[in-house]
């Protein structure tokens, strides 16, 4: 499919409920107590007919598909919630692979960032409230996000991929995927003012 086809598509779900639209294509939101995190975008992806997978080239072959939560304030304002994972790090493929052939920057260069209004834990209700789509073709963002990305590169052939911290990269941050409960995994995350840039709306 291509993206325009997309976006066409997604925005026409814009301002409805994804739980329900979950329970239409048949994703699990919960079982039992445990949540599934990555409920959303699955629902996505079976409304656009993606089989569901964890690939680290992008999703729909030349563009990526990633959708994310925002919050609302108590000031009525509307802020990103959380960091975006963008790719799994393997540290062997990121030691050797500049930035111009990296994971990264496939998952970067073209992609359609939706978001989804978080309510609360139960997730009784989400509306999709945005589509948007973005490309790396902001000279700035891109060398900060290429700086980033060597950073973390650097940091696996000087020190090891056990030296690498939440607390490096400006937009994209290397850190532990999933709650951190002892898991050794790590993926590289947009910072949230980073997603705030890309969906168009100022961080609060």
């Amino acid at each position: 499919m291509e993206r325009e086809d997309a976006i066409r598509k997604l925005k026409a779900l814009e301002g409805k409920d994804m739980v329900s639209l979950a329970r239409q294509y048949d994703v699990t939101v919960w079982k039992e107590d445990r949540k599934n995190k990555g409920w959303a975008g699955h629902v996505l992806e079976r409304y656009l007919g993606l089989p569901i997978n964890s690939a680290q080239s992008p999703n729909f072959g030349s563009w990526e598909l990633k959708i994310v939560p925002l919050k609302r304030l108590t000031n009525g304002a509307i802020a990103v919630k959380e960091t975006m994972a963008i790719t799994m790090i393997d540290p062997y493929n990121v030691a050797n692979t500049p930035f111009e052939q990296s994971h990264l920057l496939a998952k970067l260069k073209k992609a359609v960032v939706c978001a989804r209004l978080y309510e609360s834990q139960n997730e009784d209700r989400s509306l999709l409230v945005r589509v948007a789509a973005f490309d790396l073709n902001d000279r700035a963002i891109y060398e900060q996000v290429r700086r980033d990305y060597e950073e973390t590169r650097n940091c696996i052939l000087t020190c090891g991929f056990d030296c690498l911290t939440g607390a490096m990269g400006v937009l994209v941050q290397p850190r532990t995927k999933g709650a951190g409960h002892g898991s050794t995994s790590r993926a590289f995350y947009a910072r949230t003012q980073f997603v705030a840039k890309i969906l168009g709306i100022e961080k609060g």
